[in-house]
């Protein structure tokens, strides 16, 4: 039986161990925190997560909150003029619903049952050190913890890495309290709120650890009016500017977010950090190599919320590519290929998410306002969130956005 250590345990660490013990191998995880800790501690980042992530949970039998999180059926789009009011406001429905489950009662229950089936579940903060002598007692070491030391083991791919600073400053609230669109009152959607040249505010409905919520998400341009949470350490505060911000540059999201409460204390997040794809192989001071997972790899900005999406399409290619090697070695070129295999996908994923921190051309402003009025337009964008591969057909090019506004638009 081969044994497999798998460094983190997030989105694609848990999913590829789950994975990775039906099929019969030996997997140990090892993450610096407890069920307990992870389910009692601070929201770890907002997701939302598409059909096709989702399917590669219902794959494994590990959809545990499908029937309690809230189905999302569209994605809305809003764009403040500059005296606040609604320049474009409208909704594309999605061909298969999303869902937001707070990362808290996701990895948490993960973790418990990879622990239950029988798999071993190492509660210890992993240093290089303790790498190179795990790659020597394991068949592979994968490495899916995208924050702290074992990241800088990956060099940095400056042809794949266009920003070297962060393009956002963020903030996230997870709340109660909240009451509908009076425009979509039945409607579960993301709503995505372009401020321009201020930042962006994203509503999601999500499921937490007491139950249904909201998440409010800014994402605002470093040094802008809306890079101020740097600073603020009590979670009242935060939601408190986190409102005070929503009032001044998207009053029609503020007016349903009055009665807005926290979850819990531990409902805020901010930080920022640059968009960066590393090279996939690690290697170690001893002469072993580990393999990079999920956002080790590629770090996109949360802007397209990708994040949750791209680990767990990582997490599917990667237990392909282990499955189908059987006993052969996963050598240094095993890795790189294993790697490409995702990038196929990813790549795409990096594209949008980097044309959408900058300012939008001409064609793309075009494509958004003409959303408004024609609804395969809107449909299809809120459907890329799902399939980024196909806005290269249509999204980049000012002449295919004409070529395709064209094919939609009534004679």
């Amino acid at each position: 039986m081969r044994k497999i250590l798998i460094v983190g345990a997030g989105q694609s660490g848990l999913q590829l161990a789950l994975g990775l013990q039906s099929k019969g191998y030996e997997v140990t995880v090892m993450s610096n925190r407890t069920a307990d800790e992870i389910r009692g501690g601070r929201v770890m980042s907002t997701q939302c997560m598409f059909h096709t992530a989702l399917q590669h949970e219902r794959d494994l039998e590990i959809n545990f909150w499908e029937n309690q999180a809230p189905r999302i059926q569209g994605l809305g789009v809003s764009v403040a003029a500059p005296d606040s009011s609604r320049a474009v406001d409208w909704l594309g429905r999605l061909d298969g619903h999303a869902q937001s489950v707070d990362q808290r009662v996701k990895m948490a229950g993960w973790m418990e049952t990879f622990a239950q089936r029988g798999g071993q579940l190492v509660i210890h903060g992993a240093a290089v050190s303790d790498l190179d002598f795990f790659a020597r007692t394991y068949d592979l070491v994968l490495v899916s913890a995208g924050k702290g030391e074992l990241v800088s083991m990956f060099e940095r791919d400056a042809e794949r890495s266009p920003y070297d600073t962060p393009q956002r400053a963020l903030a996230v609230s997870y709340v109660t309290g909240l009451g509908p669109r009076p425009e979509h009152p039945d409607t579960e959607a993301v709503r995505c709120n372009l401020v321009p040249g201020v930042g962006e505010l994203f509503v999601m409905p999500s499921l937490t650890t007491s139950g249904r919520c909201d998440i409010l998400f800014w994402e605002g341009v470093p040094g802008g009016p809306l890079d101020v949470f740097q600073e603020i350490r009590d979670p009242a505060e935060h939601l408190a500017t986190t409102l005070a911000l929503m009032e001044k540059y998207t009053p029609w999201e503020y007016a349903r977010a009055t009665k807005a409460e926290l979850t819990d204390a531990g409902g805020t997040l901010a930080g920022r950090y640059a968009p960066t794809v590393r090279k996939p192989v690690g290697r170690l001071p001893g002469g072993g190599a580990v393999l990079g997972v999920a956002d080790v790899v590629v770090a996109n900005d949360p802007i397209t919320g990708q994040g949750s999406n791209s680990a767990s399409k990582c997490a599917a290619a990667y237990l392909a590519s282990i499955v189908e090697h059987g006993d052969r070695p996963f050598d240094e070129e095993w890795m790189q290929g294993t790697f490409d295999r995702y990038w196929q996908t990813a790549r795409h994923v990096t594209k949008w998410t980097n044309a959408m921190l900058a300012p939008p051309p001409e064609h793309v402003l075009k494509l958004i306002g003409a959303a408004g009025e024609l609804p395969p337009v809107r449909d299809r964008f809120a459907n890329g969130f799902n399939n980024p591969t196909d806005f290269e057909d249509w999204f980049y090019d000012p002449e295919k956005a004409d070529a395709y506004l064209a094919s939609v638009t009534p004679a």
